[in-house]
């Protein structure tokens, strides 16, 4: 009796915690594998994860009548969408493109370029007049960084933060007060 108790309300609950947690990290890699373009690793991902997903799934069927599996279901869940997230950072070494609009672009210059940020700059008209856009391509984790500087000098600035799928690194390309079209080979033709 004691076993059945201790099976039926501590360790079936823990089982199915725990598997939850083990298939939506997965699940949270394997959809960022395939934002990634990782064609090959995502459909082994998704084996695993709906394997586990079942075997936690199969417990919660035979023990319907315990509270207790639905609760560690959701909690399982949750928390394995946190792991994924915290995964995630630490596994993927992401770039984001940055593009900055502003009419305010001077101060953004002599910051960026004491900050050693490498960014190209284009002339843009807007429905206000003329501006600049900037473009950068930062690692995550500077997205913050480069948008509080980015709230802080031109506040009225407009940005727009997109992942990026593959980059190449090259200093030369994205350097200080370079234009990416004139790099790339597209020049302004003389009037």
């Amino acid at each position: 009796m004691f076993e059945y108790i201790i099976q039926t309300w501590w360790a079936i609950p823990l089982f199915i915690f725990l598997s939850r947690i083990l298939d939506v990290s997965i699940g949270t890699m394997r959809l960022i594998f395939i934002s990634k373009g990782f064609k090959y690793y995502a459909p082994i991902l998704g084996f695993f994860e709906v394997l586990i997903w079942l075997l936690a799934v199969k417990k919660i069927m035979v023990e319907v009548a315990n509270p207790l599996t639905y609760i560690a279901y959701g909690l399982g869940f949750s928390t394995g969408t946190y792991l994924g997230m915290l995964i995630e950072e630490k596994v993927m070494t992401s770039k984001s493109l940055v593009r900055v609009i502003t009419r305010k672009y001077q101060p953004l210059i002599d910051h960026f370029s004491e900050d050693q940020y490498h960014y190209s700059i284009v002339d843009a008209q807007g429905s206000t007049g003329k501006a600049k856009i900037f473009f950068m391509i930062v690692n995550k984790k500077q997205v913050d960084e480069v948008l509080t500087i980015v709230k802080k000098i031109a506040p009225s600035a407009f940005y727009v933060v997109e992942d990026v799928r593959y980059a190449r690194d090259n200093p030369d390309l994205l350097s200080k007060n370079s234009s990416l079209f004139a790099r790339l080979g597209f020049h302004r033709k003389s009037k």
